[in-house]
């Protein structure tokens, strides 16, 4: 493995808490190396210490830690490193000026209003990374050939522009009071003003000037932006970190290849190594490892990789080429830049465990590396390291003796008992006393049941990753790395239908070996906006070549030959109209007579699309936003395979006892290292390496492969009833199964519409419903409609009665029908079992559509007066009869508005019926993942826990209440709180809420709201009821189920005529978006939650 010239190879993953070393060493052996990150006391730089360590140790000569390294026998280094990660996390980065066009001097502070968590009432502001703003006078338009228009010019993307104000560079930057750095953001189509100021800023001796058109020259302002001053932000700091590295070394590295992980999963040389592209340079290793050991280990088979850490897990996928998404939120920044798309849930072995109102909750909060674990002996919280170590899943001997204040002493198993037994007994003592008494648990059924819900915690963002995007997860090998997935891994995998588990030798520095393996990448790529046609792809050719004659110029110069060298042409593309572009390569497509000469990207497109979303628009013109080309430098590092070979059958260890489903079984322990090729090992059996423990559970067969690699073929699992009788723990595991259901469908909605509204805004929700129409579980989409859709699919079981046949799939917008506004269509999809007479549940997707006719263009007119000038109506319509689509009769329906003076139909059919059909594949998608939940558990249980569910969600309420009542009793305060707040035209909305304490219960009384106006702020009953739920579930203040339960301890008071309860031919469409507000406004108001439109 050692290379030929005798020298060292050294790999190095710089992660927050610990710094991994993976050395290739002269003579072809191996050297792996774990040590803390930051240790001041014994040494300043973690990746340099741990190099002197190695060369010591393989030279046994002694090397001072107070004197540079001899770099002679070194012949590269690769790191990742989270160092701009965390400067951007800790807001630790540089003082940075932004210039930008007059006029837009706010618009990064504004940024894009999303909110990371819907219900928090203390939403925080991400920071701006910039210090200062210097407006820039400048203009620059699109040429349009008027009369008086300037001479045009050529600008980036082959657009004519017109400037209709030069840059003023006079005493420009002399207004920039404290800042060493510039970030600029100039019009994407026009590079040379932006230009011309970053020459000057240079001249002027700033020491570093990020230009936007060169950070990342795509459209977007708002993230181009972003990245821009990110990466004036963090690139001083990388390369201060590089200077300080490099002068551990004789000669600061000078004849040593030195290269750093970007976010995109190439290498790229220090000193081109920018903050915009190193925010995953971490995680990024890992995924090239998995994907150059596990794929071709298991003959090209898609990978899932589940990296789980202390206070989080990663989860990506593999199927032969690198999954990148091009724009990205970290720590309330958007950067647009190629990375790996990796997922993140906040459930990890620090994971914190919780009981709240009835429900087993792991996570989101973390115990951190400090204090740690309760088994770290610094007092820490209980969390899911405790749980598997009370389990007998980790064993104390294998860890080193660093815990304790001293740091010093062993895992301690008796803090972890001691803290969960604290949670045991709060457990225990709301069975005894809850509204279903049960027999109390022991605590290794507690721990075993948080260690089910953290399982079916991780198991979500991988069915996002898979399912949600047309692919089966069981066809996928799970690879599992990071130091604390060993214990999960079998579970993992038979909760979501793999048989293959494959955990490399080096697992717990997988990141590591990944940079080992990885390869030198430059990429080069610049906007455009020309049609995907004939008479463009001359042009389009001729932009690829010259990308690509960039990329190989660059990587020639890095010492590479050109037979080392490939390239990989991308087009970013999207159908006219839309703005859900895809970068697409051509290298599966040849080209074809009519394609460009650089392979037929347009079929590649039509095949992603209809891969991607379901469905194609053959009658759109395809634009190009962008051109890319990606350069690869195959490194020639490659590790060879050195199994060791079985030598007689596994040497156990020792035997030690693990608790399972059913009780403690005997559990033998082997060492990794004793392990040799074709070893197999039945479970229950733990693997341990001085990195990581690996479990393989009863039902489950390791082996050790020839190279060196443990497979785990993963058994069916031992068939387990689960009645109907509230079980806490299965009622968090279904929780997370039916809020799964809702998000799932979501994303189905998202990929199969086509309008802007849907896919890019997501302006939709769905849910699930039990067979009384009540809410079960609503993936948190859009607040204004959580709970509206209850009222909807309630009304039409009233509406229809028995009506309602398989095969029916019904629309409704009606706001006397449960609707909102009228351009939110709710379809509706009731869902029969064999044997059943009745629907069993209802599934519902809610999509606000652009436009659907009346007065005026997008269905939203700001003087409405009546309910038919807002748009088509639609009470109770089969949209959907017996397995059939009802295009004629739907699209006679949106046009309909039209035979009313002053009225238009629909604008824009082709856009509705997209996302009418797109909502029934939604709805279908729930009904087979609810379908399959009943195969699974049966439908009797799966009813009964909808209705646990809904009682749950209940019992939080109604503590909630309970809790704000004796709060205002022991202030001496009465139990009836009161608001009040008007409508700009002076409408009041007056709420008097009466607490009942004995019973946990309220009464929300709207009695006193003004009348019904003649304009269209007029707000159906269903939007009252959705903010209300909305309020309680941010007055509870923690992740609770949202459903109908919700609703449970409240009764609601509104007056009929009302402008909260108007007659059925109102106008609303102003209500739905201003008088929802105020309607939250004046409930949080009461409960003095929250100040007003706050």
């Amino acid at each position: 493995m050692g290379s030929p010239e005798g020298r060292f190879h050294f790999s190095i993953d710089r992660g927050g808490t610990f710094t991994d070393v993976f050395a290739q060493c002269p003579g072809g052996h191996v050297r792996v190396l774990k040590l803390l990150s930051e240790d001041p006391a014994n040494y300043g730089d973690a990746p340099t210490e741990g190099i002197r360590r190695i060369l010591e140790q393989e030279g046994g000569v002694l090397l001072p830690r107070d004197r540079p390294l001899d770099t002679s026998r070194i012949a590269s280094i690769r790191m990742g490193t989270t160092v701009a990660t965390n400067a951007l996390l800790e807001r630790r980065g540089e003082r940075v000026a932004l210039l930008v066009t007059h006029g837009f001097r706010d618009l990064l502070h504004i940024g894009t209003q999303a909110r990371q968590d819907l219900f928090d009432l203390a939403v925080p502001m991400p920071e701006v990374l910039y210090e200062e703003v210097l407006e820039v006078d400048e203009r620059v338009v699109l040429y349009h050939r008027e009369p008086g228009a300037g001479t045009p010019v050529k600008g980036r993307t082959g657009d004519l522009l017109e400037v209709q104000q030069p840059v003023d560079l006079g005493g420009l930057l002399g207004r920039v009071v404290g800042s060493r750095y510039i970030a600029t953001v100039p019009h994407p189509r026009w590079a040379q003003h932006e230009q011309q100021v970053g020459a000057l800023a240079r001249e002027l001796g700033f020491t570093h000037v990020s230009l936007s058109s060169e950070a990342m020259p795509m459209v977007r302002i708002v993230p181009r932006g972003h990245t821009a001053c990110a990466d004036a932000y963090l690139t001083p700091t990388i390369q201060r970190y590089v200077q300080g590295f490099r002068h551990g070394f004789q000669g600061q590295l000078k004849d040593v290849q030195v290269l750093f992980m970007r976010s995109d999963g190439g290498l790229a040389p220090m000193d081109t190594f920018s903050g915009s592209r190193a925010v995953l340079s971490g995680p990024a290793g890992g995924v090239v490892g998995y994907s150059a050991t596990t794929y071709r280990a298991e003959g090209g088979q898609p990978v899932i990789g589940f990296d789980m850490g202390g206070t989080s897990t990663d989860v990506s996928r593999y199927a032969g080429e690198f999954e990148h998404v091009f724009e990205a939120s970290t720590a309330g920044i958007t950067l647009q830049a190629p990375q790996l798309d990796i997922n993140t849930v906040a459930a990890g072995g620090g994971s914190r465990l919780f009981f709240r109102s009835g429900l087993f909750v792991v996570g989101p909060e973390s115990a951190g590396a400090h204090p740690g674990p309760a088994c770290y002996r610094k007092g820490g919280p209980v969390t899911v390291t405790d749980a598997n170590l009370v389990l007998g899943r980790l064993l104390p001997a294998s860890f080193p003796c660093i815990f304790g204040p001293g740091e010093n002493q062993p895992l301690s198993p008796e803090a972890s008992r001691k803290a969960l037994e604290a949670v045991a007994t709060e457990i225990n003592s709301f069975l005894a006393n809850g509204p279903c008494p049960a027999s109390p648990l022991s605590l290794e059924e507690v721990a075993m049941g948080f260690v089910r819900v953290a399982n079916e915690a991780m198991c979500r963002p991988i069915r996002a990753l898979t399912q949600a995007r047309g692919h089966d997860p069981s066809a996928h090998v799970l690879a599992c790395f990071g130091g604390a997935g060993g214990q999960h891994a079998c579970a993992i995998a038979r909760a979501l239908g793999m048989d293959t588990v494959h955990i490399h030798r080096h697992s717990g520095l997988l990141s590591a070996l990944g940079l080992a393996l990885a390869d030198v990448v430059h990429e080069a790529q610049e906007p455009c906006s020309l049609p995907y046609a004939p008479e463009t792809f001359v042009q389009l050719d001729q932009r690829l070549s010259r990308l690509e004659e960039q990329c190989v110029d660059v990587l020639r110069a890095q010492g590479f030959p050109r037979s080392q060298i490939s390239t990989e042409n991308f087009l970013h593309l999207r159908y006219q109209g839309t703005d859900c572009a895809l970068m697409v390569s051509a290298h599966q497509h040849p080209a074809t007579v009519r394609s460009p000469c650089s392979g037929d990207f347009g079929a590649a497109f039509v095949e992603r699309y209809m891969r991607e979303f379901g469905f194609v628009i053959p009658e759109r013109p395809v634009v190009v936003d962008d051109v890319r080309v990606r350069g690869t430098g195959r490194s020639g590092l490659r590790l060879e395979d050195n199994p060791k070979a079985q030598t007689g059958p596994p040497r156990v260890d020792k035997m030690t006892q693990c608790y399972f489903e059913g009780g403690y079984q005997e559990t033998p322990v082997y060492l990794l290292g004793e392990l040799g090729y074709g070893h197999k090992l039945q479970g229950p059996c733990l693997i341990i390496d001085s990195n990581s423990t690996i479990l393989v559970e009863p039902g489950c067969q390791a082996e050790v492969t020839e190279t060196g690699d443990i497979r785990i073929s993963v058994g069916a699992e031992a068939p387990s009833t689960v009645g109907a009788r509230l079980d806490p723990i299965q009622l968090s595991i279904f929780s997370h199964r039916f809020m799964s259901i809702a998000e799932q469908m979501g994303r189905i909605l998202q990929r199969t519409a086509i309008s802007t509204n849907i896919k890019e805004r997501l302006d939709f929700s769905c849910a699930l419903f039990g067979p009384d129409g009540g809410l079960v579980s609503n993936a948190p989409h859009i607040p204004v409609h959580l709970g509206a859709m209850q009222e909807t699919v309630q009304f039409q079981i009233q509406h229809l009665g028995t009506d309602l046949h398989p095969g029916d799939v019904l629309l409704s917008n009606h706001p006397s029908a449960g609707g909102s506004h009228l351009p939110d269509l709710t379809v509706i999809t009731p869902v029969f079992w064999p044997g059943q007479t009745r629907p069993v549940f209802y599934v519902a997707s809610r999509g606000h559509h652009a436009d659907i006719g009346g007065i005026t263009p997008g269905s939203m007119p700001p003087h409405s007066t009546m309910l038919q000038q807002e748009g088509a109506v639609f009470l109770s319509f089969k949209l959907v009869q017996g397995g059939v689509f009802q295009e004629e009769a739907v699209t006679e329906a949106l046009r309909a508005p039209g035979k009313i003076p002053g009225c238009s139909g629909t604008r824009n059919l082709h856009d509705n019926l997209s996302d009418l059909r797109a909502q029934v594949a939604a709805n279908q998608k729930g009904i087979q993942l609810v379908g399959e939940l009943i195969g699974q558990y049966g439908l009797d249980v799966v009813q009964a826990y909808m209705g646990h569910i809904q009682a749950n969600a209940e019992l939080a309420v109604r503590d909630m209440l309970r809790a704000f009542g004796t709060s205002r009793q022991a202030r001496g305060l009465p139990l009836e709180v009161s608001a009040e707040d008007h409508m700009d035209d002076g409408s009041p909305i007056r709420l008097r809420v009466q607490i009942n304490l004995g019973q946990g219960s309220a009464v929300f009384d709207f009695s006193g709201t003004g009348p019904e106006v003649f304009g269209n702020l007029n707000a159906p009953r269903a939007i009252t009821l959705s903010a209300l739920i909305y309020c309680l579930r941010c007055l509870v203040g923690r992740d609770i189920p949202l459903n109908q339960g919700c609703l449970a301890p409240v009764r609601l008071v509104i007056p009929r005529g009302s402008i909260l309860d108007p007659s059925p031919e109102a106008a609303v469409v102003g209500g739905n978006v201003l008088t929802s507000q105020r309607v939250v406004d004046v409930i949080l108001g009461a409960f003095g939650a929250c100040a007003a439109s706050q």
